[in-house]
């Protein structure tokens, strides 16, 4: 038998058996029974296949798509070998697979995760290795991405991936306390393409992302959902951060803060003691112009910037901070903090506790003169330590003081009245000390009715100040004043002050996780990524499944479905991604 008769006789392939089978059949006029048998088909599979083929040539009138071979899969488009390209280009930057999804998102390929995954196991590419947020910037530093011009979100259908859906949960929070009003009634600057509104919320997309600021780990440039956020298509460049900081004075932030104290204020959010604390921003730069603070940090006097803030205990809300302290000022910081509160818009404030070295006696005595409630701790001098000693048993009272962790202190005090020259008046005195050969520290404060116990609880929550000046300084990023993103070290306090006090208005929320840094928040509800569908009217936020990720959900749902003016007036829904 010749080669070109085992061609006809014995197909390779389907489309082949079926054309010879038929024309056996219908031309040379077998008999179905023989045909069946000749080419290996049941005699009813046979007469499957001349039904369909009649079926196929009345209603076309040719059978010669009948024949075609169908191949499977996704059709080959003309731009699938550049797109395949740039996601071997992106991967041999270590990306995992959401983040060149997002990018590609962002360039306007449009290609699915399932596609991704594909590319990469068909190039040889491994899995990568979990990382921590230090080995995956390493990674990245020497990735360069062009990124689309930064402009206002258009109003039109849309659908994308993300690595931010968790900084969206932001969103209800700045309406339902209105501030987004306080943004629009600052004086803070805008350009005609970028206004005021998107500007703020764009610095503040990073504050909220724990982005350090660096121009080569600008990534979050191509990320649509951090544009979103600001109302805009992505955010800004590097550049653009540095030259709007240019343009922000005190007087701005200052006018944005009294605004914010007057919304805690008219909720109720603000208690009676307010703690205040300085801080040491370290400067990299050309430091001629600065003085040399202590940062405990680093146990070391260095050149940096003196930063008091102002916090609230109970509500952990940052009501104050400024960046322009100079030694010879530096004790009169409290007047200028009254000054500020008696603005017109919070004339309550009656208590302040603070550390020894914040203001001077002769300060402490203008308080009193003002009505202000103060504690705060008197240093020891020598002779004041030998007048101590020399005390008996019978003048130390015991007190049980409540901590942190519910659990009780028992300390031993004595509460005394003491004159003290400078304050030119008696002043109350309570020495604590405990077990042991501790030297006893010495509060002193003008309230004479308060009970020893809640004194020295009062002065305990001021330690709440030191932790919050931590996160300042870490999840923040507030020492990072002279990395390749210039801001002005007062705006950026100002902007760290407003995310600070997101995270703790998220906080009160969800019931168990009220005293969780803004660190833990990020990692456990913020940091997530997901997919985003933008409608007509709606915007539909997807999240994938984190362990906590219900009880943001929960969360978000207790508030009101707002209309987002810088989103074209949509409002926003917040989903978990199905099978994520």
């Amino acid at each position: 038998m010749n080669i070109e008769r085992i061609f006809f006789t014995n197909p390779a392939s389907i489309k082949q058996k079926q054309y010879e089978a038929l024309r056996s059949f219908h031309v040379d006029k077998e008999k179905a029974e023989v045909v069946a048998a000749k080419f290996n088909y049941t005699l009813s599979s046979f007469y499957s296949l001349i039904r369909d083929f009649k079926t196929n040539l009345s209603t076309l009138g040719t059978g010669d798509n009948f024949f075609l071979e169908v191949k499977s899969g996704r059709k080959k488009k003309e731009n699938d070998d550049a797109l395949d390209e740039a996601i071997i280009k992106l991967r041999k930057k270590y990306l995992p697979i959401g983040e060149i999804k997002m990018i590609l998102d962002t360039e306007g390929s449009v290609t699915s995760e399932s596609h991704i995954y594909h590319i990469i196991k068909k190039a040889g590419f491994a899995r990568l290795p979990r990382r921590d947020k230090t080995a995956v910037k390493s990674t990245n530093t020497n990735l360069k991405i062009e990124a689309p011009i930064s402009q206002q979100l258009e109003d039109k259908n849309d659908s994308f991936n993300t690595m931010s859906t968790g900084i969206l949960a932001f969103l209800p929070y700045i309406k339902h306390y209105k501030i987004d009003k306080a943004i629009e009634n600052s004086q803070y600057p805008e350009t005609k393409c970028i206004p005021k509104m998107n500007s703020i919320l764009s610095i503040l997309a990073l504050k909220l992302s724990n982005i350090s600021r660096y121009s080569k780990d600008d990534i979050w440039c191509m990320d649509k959902g951090l544009g979103l956020f600001a109302g805009l298509n992505v955010l800004p460049k590097t550049a653009w951060f540095s030259s709007y900081s240019s343009r922000v004075t005190k007087e701005m932030n200052t006018g944005f803060l009294k605004n914010m104290n007057k919304i805690w204020k008219d909720l109720n959010l603000l208690s009676d003691p307010e703690n205040l604390d300085f801080t040491t921003i370290p400067y990299w730069g050309d430091d001629a112009h600065l003085e040399n603070n202590w940062a405990g940090k680093r146990n070391k006097s260095l050149s940096s910037i003196l930063a008091v803030l102002a916090h609230d205990p109970a509500s952990g809300i940052i009501t104050y901070g400024d960046t322009t302290i100079r030694h010879s000022g530096e004790s009169d910081t409290i007047l200028e903090f009254l000054d500020f509160y008696k603005d017109g818009r919070n004339s309550n404030l009656k208590y302040l506790v603070f550390d020894s070295k914040f203001t001077t006696y002769q300060n402490l005595s203008k308080l009193d003169n003002d009505g202000i409630k103060f504690i705060t701790i008197r240093r020891r001098g020598k002779k004041i330590l030998e007048e101590l000693e020399l005390l008996t048993k019978a003048d130390w009272t015991h007190i049980r003081v409540e901590c942190a962790n519910g659990k009780n202190r028992s300390l031993k005090v004595n509460d005394s009245i003491q004159f003290l020259k400078g304050y030119d008046k008696k002043i109350r005195q309570i020495a604590i000390t405990g077990n042991g050969k501790i030297k006893p520290a010495l509060i002193i404060t003008n309230d004479l009715e308060v009970s020893k116990q809640k004194i020295v609880r009062k002065y305990a929550k001021r330690w709440l100040v030191d932790k919050t000046i931590s996160e300042q300084v870490h999840f923040f990023h507030i020492n990072k004043v002279s990395s390749s993103m210039v801001i002005k070290v007062d705006f950026d306090l100002t902007m760290t002050i407003l995310a600070h006090n997101l995270y703790r208005l998220l906080a009160r929320d969800l019931e168990g996780y009220e005293n969780l840094s803004a660190e833990s928040m990020f990692n456990k509800f913020i940091r997530n990524s997901g997919f985003i569908d933008i409608g007509e009217t709606d915007i539909n936020v997807n999240f994938k499944k984190k362990r906590n990720s219900p009880l943001l959900l929960t969360t978000l749902e207790k508030h009101e479905r707002f209309d987002f003016e810088w989103l074209h007036g949509k409002k926003i829904n917040f989903e978990i991604l199905p099978n994520s």
